[in-house]
């Protein structure tokens, strides 16, 4: 479901009292004390990867990550449950980030020769990040990956930490600590996943797009934005906050707008250019309102398609397929 905003004994040296250390003691000693503090300013376990501080957030609101690295990751292959009639082949991958190890399943069509592509020319399948919704496992995401496959795209889809569901509210306080808010990581795993994904030998790294569901669509579109190897981003029954209609002069704490500032798809759209935009939503969305979703729509710049469907449901559906097809063909070809 998607939420809306609103000790050990120490040896002592001991002076005799009244005796003074010399000069040359006290100056090592400072010199030690600033040697101490540029040491911890430089090496600060909260400033490393691995604490998962490292991050920052523009004045616009725009939150940002150091340099990734290298993309480090294990593969097991897996019996594919979910889908025993389709003949794709279905991977276990865990890869680590923030200081946890995400697991995410690893789906490879069958026919590895997508319309609109060239075997001479191919040096891979595309490849899409999927992001579930809240509540919903990547095992149970696996339907409309299996969509996907019959497109011809491999998709990873991932188990987003807290099961994809957010809390804005301890995030904030999280935010205020200056320590790193939960979605702030599960943006952080999306963009890792990007990483891992395009390091598959079956995988086009050229040909890479995000698709998300609800909440995961929003993290879908700030990982698109924040990720330039990313063609383009797919929502669907997703919107943004509409924190851009805050005026911030009125906000007393500032920390509280640049929070949900950063949280906010729509903060990030206009860095989503060059990559497509597509939004999938049912007029009669039974959870996000449509009317957030034309919201979000209208504040993209192009290129960018929406397609509306009236099924009083939340999520993909059936009636999607064909849009989906016709975009994802747009944006990887």
């Amino acid at each position: 479901m998607s939420k809306q905003i609103p000790g050990k004994n120490k040896k002592t040296n001991h002076v005799s009292s009244g005796a003074k250390a010399p000069k040359p003691v006290i100056f090592l000693f400072g010199f030690l004390f600033i040697l101490v503090g540029i040491f911890g300013v430089l090496y600060n376990p909260a400033n490393s990867e691995a604490d998962g501080a490292a991050w920052t957030v523009s004045e616009e609101g725009i939150l940002s990550f150091p340099q990734r690295g290298e993309a480090a990751f294990t593969v097991e292959v897996t019996e594919d449950l979910y889908t025993p009639e389709s003949a794709d082949s279905l991977k276990l991958l865990t890869f680590e980030s923030r200081g946890e190890n995400v697991r995410a399943l690893l789906r490879i069509p069958a026919d590895s020769s997508p319309a609109g592509s060239s075997p001479a020319n191919s040096s891979g399948v595309p490849g899409i990040v999927l992001l579930p919704g809240a509540g919903v496992s990547k095992e149970k995401e696996q339907g409309l990956a299996a969509e996907l496959s019959k497109l011809g795209y491999a998709t990873l889809t991932l188990d987003q930490r807290n099961f994809g569901a957010i809390n804005p509210e301890g995030d904030l306080e999280l935010f205020k600590a200056g320590l790193e808010p939960l979605e702030y990581k599960m943006v952080y795993d999306a963009l890792k996943a990007t990483d891992v994904l395009s390091a598959q030998p079956e995988i086009d790294p050229e040909k890479l797009a995000i698709v998300g569901e609800s909440n995961g669509g929003r993290f879908a579109i700030i990982a698109c934005a924040l990720e330039p190897s990313l063609r383009g981003v797919v929502g669907i029954s997703t919107a943004g906050y509409g924190t851009g209609e805050i005026d911030p002069s009125q906000v007393k704490d500032p920390d509280v707008y640049s929070f949900y500032r950063s949280i906010d798809p729509d903060t990030y759209l206009p860095e989503l250019t060059p990559a497509r935009l597509v939004l999938l939503h049912s007029s009669n969305d039974t959870v996000v309102p449509h009317e957030m979703a034309l919201g979000t729509f209208s504040l993209a710049g192009e290129p960018k398609a929406m397609y509306n469907v009236s099924e009083a449901r939340h999520g993909y559906t059936a009636s999607m397929r064909p849009h989906l097809e016709e975009e994802l063909a747009l944006i990887f070809y």
